[in-house]
């Protein structure tokens, strides 16, 4: 884009994402937003970091404000509302609303356990048992699934990620449970509740956008347990995206200014 944004345009999106000193997580991550912006190619997608890689979200906040928009709404690529999605982010959207005040800035829900990503989630664990054997899991009644998610050391917010092994339960008939990369219960203590409550097989599935040194640390805990991929690219995370994004501009109590 080469010249000013008219007033008829759609807000840009800024798609706001962790960070990672692992190569694969920006490539991840990347593959994500290209699909966002594939899909609805009217609107001006850019990715930003909030850590460890660039562009960072003052850049892309500028490099917007500078392509003539008025309005952009932020959102984060976050599976939670923690500590990044409630204080870092605003406070770096508040700064920024101080160097480019002609610019508005709404920031976007949080993805959260939506019902589309644990579709997704799903047919991570689909394309990992059809690789596995000849089994449809759908028809294993015997089948566990670990559930696998960073942990914060807020009881409540491990309390509200535990949620996504209940529903994906609920959408499959598998046994599931819930544990945590950097707290407990652990992945070995899943996979033991698991199998002691009668799953004769069992597989991991990392609840993260992007693999990374906490998804290997998974791996090690769990070496001769199968592991799905990470949600990564999937036209159900492209849908939760553009919805938080349409779902920002429409709503009054949108975070913005």
């Amino acid at each position: 884009m080469t010249g000013g944004v008219t007033s008829s345009k759609p807000p840009a999106l800024i798609a706001v994402a962790h960070g990672s000193r692992d190569p694969r997580s920006a490539a991840t991550v990347s593959a994500v937003v290209a699909a966002v912006a594939a899909a609805r190619p009217d609107i001006d997608v850019r990715l930003a970091f909030l850590d460890l890689n660039a562009p960072s979200v003052e850049q892309v906040v500028d490099g917007v404000a500078a392509q003539g928009h008025r309005h952009a709404v932020v959102t984060p690529l976050l599976l939670g509302s923690a500590f990044h999605a409630r204080v870092d982010l605003p406070g770096l959207l508040d700064a920024a609303r101080a160097r480019q005040p002609q610019l508005r800035l709404t920031q976007a829900d949080v993805l959260g356990p939506d019902i589309g990503l644990i579709a997704a989630l799903r047919d991570r664990v689909l394309a990992a048992c059809s690789a596995r054997d000849a089994v449809h899991p759908l028809a294993d009644r015997r089948l566990g699934i670990a559930v696998a998610a960073v942990g914060s050391s807020s009881g409540t917010a491990n309390a509200r990620t535990a949620e996504v092994a209940g529903r994906l339960a609920a959408l499959t008939g598998w046994r599931t449970e819930i544990c945590f990369a950097t707290t407990e219960p652990s992945v070995a203590e899943a996979i033991g509740t698991l199998r002691a409550d009668g799953a004769s097989r069992v597989f991991v599935a990392p609840w993260f956008l992007a693999p990374g040194r906490l998804t290997d640390r998974l791996v090690g805990a769990a070496p001769h347990e199968i592991h799905a991929d990470v949600l990564g690219p999937h036209p159900a995370l492209t849908d939760v995206i553009l919805d938080r994004y349409q779902t920002a501009i429409a709503e009054p109590h949108a975070l913005s200014a």
